[in-house]
């Protein structure tokens, strides 16, 4: 298996990737004609054969969740595509789109005309305004070279493209709060069912897709089938970026075959940084239980990382070294979730609310041992219990931190307070931070 497979991350050294002329010169848009000239169906078979599976997380078949869109029902299809990148650690869509944002348009038009849509919305994170602009630029370029609007190609095929942008708001990366933002509503999730490929945007069939999941489709209209599965593992096939920040010498995106290990991605990025060890990492960004030095080895693929405990996510792998303080980091998340949580569901909303309290106590060095098991009964009584896996993730890294550095927690109280901050009596050496 080859290290690196550059696919999408090809062209990003090149100055004007971002431009349509770049994008054209390194064979973009040249999928249309070739989907356009198949019918819908075969399309979503290709895909389906493919076994490309949704990279926004959750994993599930591409070419599946087309399939369900129902046919022939005379009602208005739509294609979202998820670009509300807000998961703590996860940037991978971003520097995508900044780079390369004509191959996610490609692949809308390819998807859209799979599953009979002829109306697009790209749901983008508003903070992130120089990758909205850089996505209105190629939307325009798109219309003025006829890939956009009426009978493209002169295949009689039509669509339009809407960007929306987003009003920062983590909640509405989960599919239905994104879909009740687009429609104009508080961003929140709905119950379910129906599902959105029943009665999804403005109540009509809808698939929402990640950024990286539409733009893997025009390489595998281009290149076939066989190519793609050629990388990655039986289950899990293709290339994907892993986003590596954190405590190494080189961070970055790394786009990869799935199956890959973090050993073999740090090598690659030159390792922990000077003098450093590896202390704890996520696999797929701060809502996946974190693994340890003991699961480098482990294949970063779907059923590869299910099976050591924790999810594959979003690949963002965050590195920390010994000099990170676990029960500050577990705060710190629960910050986040707290902060973000829509508030519709009262185990998420006044949950996350008491794992900061109690966390802020722990890190602060109060209370005694019994209330790590107070802690994780909490997070039992909110993991599962709402409409959408924010509470889960909430929970996550609670869980998996007090599996592997519970002696850390109960090292807080001994020393009255964070043995990590320099201003305490005693400050954790490498090994005793393992």
């Amino acid at each position: 298996m080859s290290k690196l497979t550059p696919v999408l991350s090809a062209a990003w050294d090149q100055a004007d990737s971002f431009t349509i002329d770049g994008y054209k010169r390194n064979g973009g848009y040249s999928a249309i004609a070739k989907a356009l000239g198949m019918s819908a169906d075969d399309v979503i078979t290709t895909i389906k054969d493919s076994g490309l599976r949704g990279r926004g997380g959750a994993g599930f078949p591409t070419g599946n969740k087309w399939s369900f869109i129902p046919q022939g029902d005379n009602k208005a299809h739509y294609l979202v595509v998820n670009a509300d990148e807000s998961e703590p650690g996860t940037c991978k869509d971003m520097p995508l789109l900044l780079a390369n944002p004509h191959v996610l348009i490609e692949g809308i038009i390819i998807g859209s005309y799979a599953i009979r849509a002829n109306h697009a919305f790209i749901y983008v994170r508003g903070e992130v305004v120089h990758v909205v602009r850089r996505l209105q630029q190629a939307i325009a370029d798109a219309y003025k070279s006829g890939y956009l609007g009426k009978n493209i190609l002169g295949k009689g095929y039509d669509l339009e493209l809407t960007l929306h942008a987003g009003a920062g708001a983590y909640i509405c990366g989960e599919e239905t709060a994104l879909l009740d933002s687009l429609e104009g509503f508080r961003g929140q999730p709905r119950l379910r069912p129906p599902f959105p490929a029943i009665a999804g945007l403005y109540a009509m069939p809808t698939v929402v897709n990640n950024v990286e999941s539409i733009a893997s489709v025009p390489a595998i209209i281009n290149n076939g089938v066989e190519w793609f599965q050629s990388m990655g593992t039986e289950k899990s096939k293709g290339f994907t970026l892993y986003s590596l920040s954190g405590h190494v010498k080189n961070p970055g995106q790394f786009e990869a075959p799935l199956g890959i290990t973090l050993r073999e991605i740090l090598e690659l990025a030159g390792g922990i940084r000077e003098g450093h060890q590896l202390k704890f990492w996520t696999p797929g960004g701060s809502s996946t239980p974190i693994f340890t030095a003991e699961h480098l080895d482990t294949p970063l693929d779907y059923e590869g990382v299910s099976a050591a405990g924790s999810m594959l996510g979003t690949k963002a792998l965050q590195i920390f070294d010994e000099t990170t303080c676990v029960v500050r980091a577990a705060l710190r998340w629960s910050e986040f979730y707290k902060h973000e949580s829509c508030g519709k569901c009262t185990p998420c909303r006044e949950g996350t609310w008491w794992l900061v309290q109690m966390l802020e106590d722990l890190e602060a060095g109060k209370g005694i041992e019994a209330d790590l098991d107070k802690l994780l009964d909490l997070c039992d009584n909110i993991a599962g219990r709402s409409f959408c896996a924010l509470a889960d993730g909430a929970v996550a890294p609670i869980i998996s931190t007090l599996k592997y550095f519970r002696s850390e927690y109960i090292a807080h109280q001994t020393n009255g307070g964070c043995p990590f901050d320099p201003v305490a009596s005693t400050l954790f050496d490498a090994v005793g931070a393992k």
